[in-house]
C-alpha cells in the first residue's frame, strides 16, 4: 500500500526512496517501517528497476526508531522480553527493512544525520554516499538497549574493530570526515551536490548489463566468510556463466562497432 511516510520514483532504471517524515527526522515508525519492505520487495521483483537510492526528505537521512511509538507500544525491556518465544535464538531472523535483499545495487545518499537504524538501513546499502557535515551513530545504548537491525555485527566487518566499539559502547556519533577515513561511506559531496552525485553514479551502474551487475555484488557477499580457494572458484564459476550471457557478446562487439551497448538483462 502507499504510504505517505515514504516517496517512490522510478525513472530510467533507477528508483529514488525518500524517506518522508521531516518533521520527525524520518524516525522509523511502523509505517515507515513497512513501507520500505515493500519498496525494497519492489526493487527486488521490477525488472525495469536496475539501482536504487535510498535517502531522506529534511535535515535528517534517518534519526532511528520512533521512541513516542516504542514507548507507546511497550517495546522496552518488558514489552519485548516478555514475548520472547523459546526458540527466538535459533530460528531464522524475521523479515525486516535491514534484512530485505534487493538483489540489485543500493545507494545511501546521506543528506542528513544518520543515527541507530537510520544507520543500519544506510548499512545494509551496497555504497554510502554523505553530505558534508552529517553526523552517525547508534546511540540505543544510551537508552537502555542495543542496537538490533544489524549493526554491532556489520560495523564491524566494515570499519575499524576500535572505532565501531567507539560507537557501540559510548552512543557518540562520528562526523562524515571519520567516516570517510574509516571506511564507511566511500564518498563525502557539499549537500548540494549529493542528489546529483547519488544520481550519476545510480544511472551510471544502470546502464551496464545488470546480470553482470547482479553477479558481482553477489560474489562479494556470498564469498564474504569463505576460504580463499573457495571464493575464488565461486566467483571463477558465476564469471563463466555471466560469459555465456548475450550481453556478455553484446559489450565487446558494441566496443568494435564504435556504438554504446544495448544490455537487456539476457
Amino acid at each position: 500500500m502507499p504510504s505517505e511516510t515514504l516517496q517512490v520514483e522510478v525513472s530510467d532504471g533507477v528508483a529514488v526512496l525518500t524517506m518522508n517524515r521531516p518533521d520527525s527526522m524520518n524516525a522509523l515508525n511502523r509505517e515507515l517501517a513497512d513501507a520500505l519492505i515493500e519498496a525494497f520487495e519492489r526493487v527486488r521483483d521490477d525488472d525495469a528497476i536496475r539501482v536504487a537510492i535510498l535517502t531522506g526528505n529534511g535535515r535528517a537521512f534517518c534519526a532511528g526508531a520512533d521512541m513516542k511509538e516504542r514507548a507507546s507500544t511497550g517495546m522496552g525491556s518488558g514489552g519485548l522480553a516478555a514475548g520472547v518465544p523459546q526458540d527466538f535464538f535459533s530460528s531464522p531472523p524475521t523479515q525486516t527493512a535491514y534484512t530485505v535483499d534487493t538483489r540489485k545495487p543500493m545507494i545511501a545518499a546521506v543528506n542528513g544525520h544518520c543515527f541507530g537504524g537510520g544507520l543500519e538501513l544506510a548499512l545494509a546499502c551496497d555504497i554510502r554516499i554523505a553530505a558534508e557535515g552529517v553526523r552517525f551513530g547508534l546511540p540505543e545504548i544510551t537508552r537502555g538497549f542495543f542496537p538490533g537491525g544489524g549493526g554491532p555485527v556489520k560495523l564491524p566487518r566494515m570499519i575499524p574493530r576500535a572505532v565501531a566499539m567507539d560507537m557501540l559502547l559510548t552512543g557518540e556519533p562520528i562526523l562524515a570526515d571519520v567516516a570517510l577515513r574509516s571506511g564507511m561511506v566511500s564518498r563525502v559531496v557539499s549537500a548540494e551536490e549529493l542528489q546529483p552525485t547519488a544520481l550519476a553514479m545510480a544511472r551510471k551502474i544502470a546502464s551496464y548489463a545488470p546480470l553482470a551487475v547482479r553477479a558481482a555484488r553477489e560474489v562479494v557477499y556470498t564469498t564474504d566468510a569463505l576460504p580463499m580457494p573457495q571464493a575464488l572458484r565461486l566467483a571463477q564459476g558465476l564469471r563463466w556463466i555471466i560469459g555465456q550471457t548475450a550481453d556478455a557478446e553484446e559489450g565487446p562487439r558494441a566496443f568494435a562497432e564504435g556504438r554504446e551497448p544495448q544490455y537487456r538483462g539476457e
